[in-house]
């Protein structure tokens, strides 16, 4: 099973629904979002353990993350009253405010994503009309999850630092083998340089239509 399915395994009907509610948004809506936004984290995560520096740095950085109940922090995340952590966690992912610990989940994710920052939460955006506030709301929501979900792989199946790049990579190519707007969107926001931002022609241009896609992988 791959890590962006094994996440979705994770979200019932209820996370979609804390999803939604959380966001304002219908649940439907919700639930699209939340398929394209999975690859790009993971997608963002691949692409710094490519290297052999980013790999050992994201390997590290998933020990805070072992041994946590995937299914619990989805809970936790969807259910909390005063927000803290997902402030913690927009704070590193989108350079907002908030400060993640040093060496939590927020820095490395911040680190992932970098100046793309922006690109991320904007194309994001675009295609779920979520809008680039909300895109990146669901964005830091999703970030503690797939943290978790993939240090508990690692930890199933003795994972180095080296291995990451393997295994984040595989699901990113099947993304994008699949084409459609969420392998539009991965290209558009990862493997494209310019000014930081992404708009519709960018997403048509590698992903095909987005009119009638939401939801689509």
């Amino acid at each position: 099973m791959s890590l962006i399915d094994a996440v979705m395994s994770e979200l019932d009907a209820g996370h979609v629904r804390g999803v939604a509610q959380r966001l304002g948004i219908p649940e439907e809506q919700a639930r699209g979002a939340i398929e394209h936004a999975l690859p790009l984290l993971v997608g963002a995560m691949a692409r710094q353990s490519a290297t052999p520096d980013g790999a050992q740095a994201l390997h590290g950085a998933l020990d805070a993350h072992a041994g946590l109940d995937v299914g619990g922090l989805l809970g936790s995340v969807l259910g909390g009253g005063n927000g803290g952590g997902l402030a913690d966690v927009l704070g590193g992912v989108l350079g907002g405010g908030g400060a993640a610990p040093a060496g939590g989940m927020g820095d490395v994710l911040g680190q992932i994503l970098g100046a793309r920052q922006r690109q991320a939460s904007q194309g994001l955006g675009q295609v779920t009309g979520l809008g680039t506030q909300n895109a990146g709301q669901l964005l830091a929501l999703l970030a503690p999850i797939v943290m978790a979900a993939l240090a508990r792989l690692r930890s199933q199946q003795g994972l180095a630092a080296g291995d990451l790049g393997r295994v984040l990579g595989g699901d990113v190519q099947r993304v994008q083998q699949g084409g459609g707007v969420t392998g539009g969107l991965l290209g558009a926001v990862l493997d494209r340089d310019g000014d930081g931002d992404v708009d519709l022609s960018d997403l048509m241009a590698v992903g095909g239509g987005l009119l009638g896609g939401l939801g689509r992988r």
